[in-house]
C-alpha cells in the first residue's frame, strides 16, 4: 500500500495524505496528466472514475464522474490554478451535478499535489484545504480517507503495468 501517512487537522482545516511510489517523478506525473490513466486511479476500486474533460493547465478544468456498484453516477470537477510539471499542481475540487455544475452545500477543497524524488522513487503529498472545520468533517464522515487511500493504492498497479 503506497499510502504511508494520513493526517487531518480540524484547526488548520486540512487533510494531508502522503504516499510513496517506486517510480520516477515524471512517471507518477503522467498518471495525473493522462486522462485514461487518471480514471484508473481517481475513484476507489468499487467507484471507478470516467474522465470527461481533462485540461491540466492553469485555468483548465477537469470533469469526471464515479460510478457506484449499483450504477449511480457521482460527478465532480477540478478547476486548475497552477501547474509546475512534473513537480506539482493546485486545483479546486468540488462535487457537481450531472452537467458538472458545482453542487451548493457540498464542500469544496483547495488541493495541492506535490511529487518529489524520495528513496529512488517518488513521494507524493496530497493536501486538501477546506473553508471550515464542518466542511472537512463532512468529507471525513463521507469516507474520504478510506476512499482516497483505496484510490491511491491502485497507482502501484498502474505504474507496474
Amino acid at each position: 500500500m503506497p499510502v504511508t501517512d494520513v493526517q487531518h487537522d480540524l484547526d488548520a482545516l486540512t487533510l494531508t495524505i502522503t504516499a510513496d511510489f517506486a517510480a520516477p517523478v515524471e512517471r507518477v506525473w503522467q498518471v495525473y496528466a493522462d486522462p485514461r490513466q487518471l480514471e484508473k486511479v481517481w475513484g476507489p476500486p468499487t467507484y471507478p472514475a470516467t474522465v470527461v474533460d481533462h485540461d491540466l493547465t492553469p485555468g483548465g478544468r477537469m470533469t469526471y464522474y464515479m460510478t457506484s456498484p449499483t450504477g449511480e453516477k457521482h460527478a465532480g470537477y477540478w478547476l486548475v490554478d497552477e501547474v509546475d510539471e512534473p513537480r506539482s499542481f493546485t486545483f479546486e475540487d468540488g462535487f457537481a451535478d450531472a452537467d458538472f455544475n458545482p453542487l451548493p452545500g457540498l464542500p469544496v477543497s483547495r488541493c495541492v499535489y506535490t511529487f518529489a524524488g524520495h528513496d529512488g522513487g517518488t513521494r507524493a503529498t496530497y493536501v486538501s484545504a477546506y473553508a471550515s472545520a464542518e466542511a472537512l468533517q463532512q468529507v471525513l464522515d463521507m469516507g474520504v480517507v478510506e476512499g482516497a487511500s483505496a484510490a491511491i493504492g491502485q497507482i502501484d498497479v498502474l505504474l507496474a503495468g
